[in-house]
């Protein structure tokens, strides 16, 4: 317990754990400056322990005013710094990296769902429960964090409830979730930080997803903040806003389902729910509005540069959005904004369908877009109405439904030229200036456009596309506008300050998240049977790799191609013989040194894929469900690896050869049985699955893995013991109900 002022000295090399999850330091008094000694740390785990093991809370202030945190540094726990109801805190200095991360599911070659953030639900703390954080602030004001630096950890700096406060010159870069988060947070200023590489779920030309990581994320009504001259690049989004759930009616909707419920004795009540027009005008009125983006850099993000939605009165200006992978401005369900004097460029470059380029509006109407430079981007200004019934039945919608009308695109200067950086164009797509969409029900109507001379110079470049029902532009004048003034806090230039690491091709994910371009990097790229290859980045030299004594397995060192900037970069190939092969390499590189470890599967599994009718749930009958692979519509395949992405989709959309694609089963209620037979070597033997549904594994006959549910991606594991060395038959089992499916079967040697 810290009751007034001290220094605090930890020995070089100390552990000390949150045995209780309470925190190991506890600031129990009002005005107290708690300073750590130089050399000090205050670690809750070894240093080396893996970041999803992570436990408990470093500093912890509860209650008292007026704290002040000086040059901490809080490494190894579940959250570093926890204060409550703690208004005037000040954290100035101090480094609160290494705490908890998730261990990432998600490789180059594929995505893992069960990778995604769900930040919609925070109002019992789940951020900071389920996710970490590495400051974490609560129903506090007045609180002041600056000069802090945070990497190698999951989430920066986490700010609940807290107003009035104060966030700059800190650097929370390089981490797999968010860098600032925000929820019920309002007139805070944030300025001149760094919340670079915070994201997850993206592989430049494979996948980019972004799993709603952010550099800035702000959730349910966080109004009237300042964010200026941030550097936010190379997020999942740049900057993620989003009214919030309860700003939407979702819990109105609830009570009033509850309640009627309640009232008729009957469960289906949602055709008789009526908003009363006094609660949609209070909702609709809600939102992460009147907030003001100024001078930061929004670029290279996995999905949006800024995305804003279901909010109202945002100022978006003079930022840098360039290169996003989806579009610059995603601004779904939001009016009355002022989108001014912005440049944006080469946006939409992995983007999906429609939704690409520059701004996109869904339902929006009211918003000034003036004076910004659209350069090279899929389609500049994209504005389009669709029939989202359930949203728009929403009563924090209806109060503020106008359709897509009263947006004026004035001032604009719009440029298409031969060197856009698209190549992925398909022959009929074009890149547009304007684009305006609707289902033909007249809800796009009264929008201002006239454009300030530009080059459309581009062989696919398109002024103007309006689709049938489409109420087509007028000209007209913008109203004038002047930008607030705002305060500028801190001395840091952020912006501008990582030139050297931009594009997209900068993300590099490994399994804990971005490289940082400083470290060595070594991930597995990807696998195959009997082989496995890895890629090694940011080496101090050529890699000398050594084999266990004895090993049975190969490997080939080569370079890399020259990506992300290097040309420092190698693969290591290694490969084993028929049957199982565990491998230990260890691989040097002038003072760096490294084990890889894993084991090498080489076999055929003989599989039959199979579809299973509804009364027949194998949940419920498996031995009736289990004949259905003998019966007449199975279908039997070789494979070399037990690894189907499945998706959205089924056998018949995977590459099984031309009897699977004709005649296996799609998408929904398909079963497999997989059998093999292994050259097993004495030992202990890890079988890990990936899951979506059912999964059932049998060693010999004995069932020594199952999870016989439904559930969303999940990983399995079970230890197997060899007694001698021997063959070994495995069978594996694997049922799909509906939605989203994986499977995916693994086996690895035990570490003595």
């Amino acid at each position: 317990m810290i009751r007034e002022s001290c220094e605090i000295e930890v020995p070089a090399g100390g552990v000390v754990a949150d045995t209780n999850g309470d925190g190991v330091l506890h600031v129990v008094a009002d005005d107290v400056v708690v300073r750590f000694a130089p050399g000090s740390v205050l670690r809750g785990a070894a240093p080396g322990t893996d970041g999803n093991v992570l436990k408990g809370i470093g500093i912890r202030v509860v209650g008292r005013r007026g704290v002040r945190i000086e040059g901490a540094r809080v490494h190894g726990f579940f959250n570093g710094l926890v204060a409550s109801h703690a208004d005037a805190l000040e954290v100035a200095g101090g480094d609160f990296s290494d705490n908890y991360r998730q261990r990432l599911r998600s490789t180059p070659e594929a995505e893992d769902g069960a990778d995604w953030l769900f930040p919609h639900h925070n109002d019992d703390r789940k951020w900071r429960e389920a996710y970490g954080g590495a400051i974490c602030v609560e129903s506090s004001a007045g609180v002041t964090i600056r000069d802090v630096r945070v990497r190698r950890g999951q989430n920066g700096i986490l700010l609940d409830r807290v107003t009035d406060s104060r966030i700059y010159d800190n650097d929370a870069s390089f981490l797999s979730g968010w860098g600032l988060a925000l929820w019920r947070s309002s007139r805070n200023v944030v300025t001149r930080n760094a919340f670079d590489f915070c994201v997850r779920g993206h592989v430049e030309g494979v996948y980019n997803r972004g799993q709603d990581s952010a550099g800035i994320l702000c959730f349910e009504q966080c109004n009237d903040n300042v964010f200026a001259a941030n550097s936010v690049t190379h997020g999942g989004d740049g900057f993620f806003g989003f009214a919030g759930s309860e700003a939407l009616g979702e819990k109105w909707v609830e009570a009033e389902r509850t309640r009627l419920q309640a009232a008729t004795g009957r469960q289906d009540v949602d055709a008789e729910i009526r908003v009363p027009e006094e609660v949609s005008r209070d909702l609709s009125a809600r939102g992460c509005n009147r907030n003001l983006l100024i001078g930061n850099d929004f670029s290279y993000a996995a999905a949006h540069g800024i995305e804003m939605t279901f909010s109202e009165a945002n100022i978006f200006a003079r930022n840098r959005v360039v290169e996003n992978a989806i579009c610059g401005i995603w601004g779904g369900y939001s009016s009355d904004s002022v989108i001014v004097e912005n440049d944006f460029e080469g946006n939409g470059g992995m983007a999906y369908g429609l939704e690409r380029g520059g701004v996109n509006i869904e339902h929006g109407s009211g918003n000034q877009i003036l004076g910004n430079v659209f350069r090279n981007n899929k389609c500049a200004i994209h504005l389009w109405w669709d029939n989202d019934v359930t949203l728009l039945k929403s009563p924090g919608v209806v109060g503020n439904d106008r359709g897509v009308s009263g947006n004026v695109i004035v001032n604009n200067l719009f440029e298409i030229t031969p060197d856009h950086p698209f190549g992925n164009l398909r022959p009929e797509e074009k890149l547009i200036v304007l684009q305006l969409r609707d289902d033909g029900s007249g809800n796009v109507r009264s929008n201002v456009f006239a454009r300030r001379v530009g080059k459309l110079t581009a062989q696919d470049a398109v002024e103007l596309v309006v689709s049938p029902g489409c109420e087509a532009p007028i000209a007209g004048k913008a109203s004038p506008y002047r930008l607030p003034s705002f305060p500028m806090l801190g001395t840091n230039e952020p912006v501008g300050a990582r030139a050297h690491l931009r594009g997209r091709d900068k993300i590099v994910m490994d399994e804990w998240g971005p490289w940082d371009h400083e470290a060595p990097l070594v991930r597995a790229s990807r696998s195959g049977p009997g082989r496995v290859v890895y890629e090694l980045r940011g080496l101090p030299g050529v890699p000398q790799v050594e084999l266990r004594p004895g090993s049975t397995a190969t490997v080939q060192v080569g370079a890399l191609e020259a990506t992300a900037g290097l040309t420092n970069a190698w693969r290591l190939d290694i490969r084993g013989p028929a049957g199982v092969t565990p491998f230990l390499a260890r691989v040097r590189a002038g003072d760096w040194e490294q084990e890889l470890e894993g084991t090498l599967i080489s076999t055929t599994w003989d599989c039959v894929f199979f579809p299973w009718p509804a009364e027949v749930d194998p949940r419920e009958q498996r031995e009736a469900w289990r004949r259905l692979a003998d019966g007449s519509q199975a279908v039997k395949t070789s494979v070399s690896a037990l690894d189907f992405a499945y998706g959205w989709g089924g056998p018949k959309d995977q590459p099984l050869g031309e009897l699977v694609r004709e005649r296996g089963p799609g998408g929904d209620r398909f079963g497999m049985v997989a059998r093999t037979r292994l050259k097993l070597p004495k030992g202990q033997w890890r079988i890990g699955t990936l899951s979506d549904d059912g999964v059932r594994v049998r060693l010999g006959g004995r069932v020594v893995l199952e999870n016989w549910t439904w559930h969303g991606p999940t990983r399995d594991s079970a230890v197997h013991t060899q007694e001698a060395d021997g063959d070994v038959e495995v069978e594996v089992e694997h049922f799909e109900i509906d939605g989203f499916s994986v499977l995916r079967f693994d086996l690895e040697a035990v570490k003595p």
